[in-house]
């Protein structure tokens, strides 16, 4: 089955398709569109990418992808998700072997990952949408079980992750990179970026949130070090900024963005200063002229009545950043519409919405 049209994109679509026929009905259904403007369903410029609307499929771990290789179902799964003009965000994937921390997750290192990707990639084509493979290391959040040999896995520190009482998960007890092995681990990165635009995608983004291993570098929480990539925000913030800079190099800046959640607390990672934090980075996105977007996780979400409500705490480095900004974070079609309209967001990030018979 495939998602469900909670925004009314596809069956804009075809009710466009269908006016085509007679010129009388075609300006009767642009009026009706320009009367009525859904914020949502205008189009917008995103670098070098002409979007016919503002929703983003968000990035979603679905565990199917046997022995790291992306599957033929995945086909499938990806178009029914597709619209013309669309922006779709690939699940997280590995770029290495020790990247790993949940079953059957893709990865992009192998030219055997890199050829099973295509034919996924040409079917979102097909629809006219457009493809960004989410690059992506877990650190910490693994357990020896994913990594190559049963070696610990690795991260900015040797603190292992407190277990998690309600689903009963124990991380493994990970290994602290040392200083000269991070080098290895941006190259990793730059790797699986030109790999990504070899198997077709339009561009990549870094995963740079969830406690996930740039994050652990990036939050004090996190990172212990005594060395240059540890201390004060600018070194803890070196390890991600080398891993933007390696990538744009390989690919350009108009193929990358990154997803930032500054203000998440997850996987025990979290950080003193998250307003600091998000706004160093961003300041660091912007000397790459072009780099393509930002999307950034919401700090916190209340349910009041029933509903999300969203905090907006995210403007601050809307307003900063020079390109495309992307808001996630619980958003429902009322709450997407009125960001846009608001001018808090270039774009909104749905996942739960997208996902159903993922």
């Amino acid at each position: 089955a495939g998602f469900s049209d909670s925004f009314g994109i596809a069956s804009y679509w075809r009710c466009t398709a269908q006016s085509a026929s007679s010129s009388h009905k075609m300006v009767a259904s642009k009026m009706m569109v320009a009367k009525e403007a859904i914020p949502l369903l205008t189009p917008h410029k995103i670098g070098r990418f002409e979007l016919s609307h503002r929703v983003v499929l968000a990035p979603l771990t679905r565990c199917r992808s046997y022995t790291n290789v992306p599957q033929p179902h995945a086909a499938l799964y990806y178009s029914q998700r597709a619209t013309e003009g669309g922006l779709l965000v690939a699940e997280a994937t590995g770029v290495s072997a020790t990247a790993q921390g949940y079953p059957e997750t893709p990865g992009v290192w192998t030219q055997q990952q890199v050829d099973a990707w295509k034919p996924i990639v040409d079917a979102v084509h097909r629809k006219g949408a457009f493809f960004f493979c989410q690059l992506s290391h877990v650190g910490r959040v693994s357990t020896n079980d994913f990594q190559p040999d049963g070696q610990a896995p690795i991260s900015s520190t040797d603190k292992q992750i407190t277990p998690d009482a309600e689903s009963g998960m124990v991380y493994s007890k990970p290994r602290q990179l040392q200083t000269e092995e991070i080098p290895l681990i941006v190259d990793d990165f730059r790797r699986a970026a030109r790999n990504a635009i070899e198997s077709g995608f339009d561009g990549v983004e870094i995963h740079g949130a969830h406690g996930y291993l740039l994050e652990q570098f990036m939050k004090d929480s996190s990172n212990d070090r005594t060395d240059e990539y540890g201390g004060n925000l600018e070194n803890r913030c070196r390890f991600a900024v080398e891993v933007i800079d390696a990538i744009v190099h390989e690919i350009g800046a108009d193929r990358v963005g990154i997803r930032l959640s500054p203000f998440v607390d997850y996987m025990d990672c979290f950080d003193s200063d998250p307003h600091a934090l998000g706004m160093y980075m961003v300041q660091q996105l912007n000397k790459h002229q072009g780099f393509v977007y930002c999307h950034m996780v919401e700090p916190r979400m209340a349910i009041v009545d029933g509903r999300s409500q969203i905090p907006h705490g995210l403007l601050p480095f809307r307003k900063s950043f020079n390109g495309t900004f992307i808001a996630a974070g619980g958003y429902d079609r009322e709450e997407g519409n009125k960001v846009v309209a608001d001018g808090y967001a270039d774009l909104v990030a749905y996942g739960r919405i997208f996902y159903l018979s993922g």
